[in-house]
């Protein structure tokens, strides 16, 4: 039996991309999030992003140097710095579960399943 239609083992989401574009895609939608604290996106891309957010946060609680290091892969330098001492002072007595994910309906235009994503406070 052929394998070609199968995606075992095969996490995540394509977003009709490539994997450079999806991760580049996944970088600024986790960038918006952290800016404005709360965005209104589609039900699929604020799953998505919730992991990566996620994991950033919990790198960023331990405020080491080689934790900014890693976070400045993703984020420009001032972004790290509010994550850093702005943001994720509010989490360390929490244990991940760092976002909430609110669904919201359709969209009128496409009904497309609609969620707003934020950051717990």
């Amino acid at each position: 039996m052929s394998s070609v239609n199968m995606r075992h083992k095969k996490r995540g989401r394509k977003f009709g991309r490539k994997r450079d574009q999806k991760r580049a895609f996944l970088k600024e939608l986790s960038r918006a999030l952290f800016l404005e604290e709360k965005i209104t996106i589609t039900e699929p891309r604020a799953k998505e992003i919730r992991a990566f957010v996620e994991k950033a946060i919990t790198r960023a609680k331990k405020g080491d140097l080689a934790s900014r290091r890693y976070l400045r892969k993703y984020f420009s330098e001032n972004l790290v710095k509010k994550i850093v001492d702005d943001i994720t002072p509010g989490y360390q007595e929490r244990n991940g579960g760092y976002t909430r994910i609110t669904k919201l309906g359709r969209r009128k235009g496409d009904a497309a399943k609609m969620a707003i994503i934020e950051l717990v406070k």
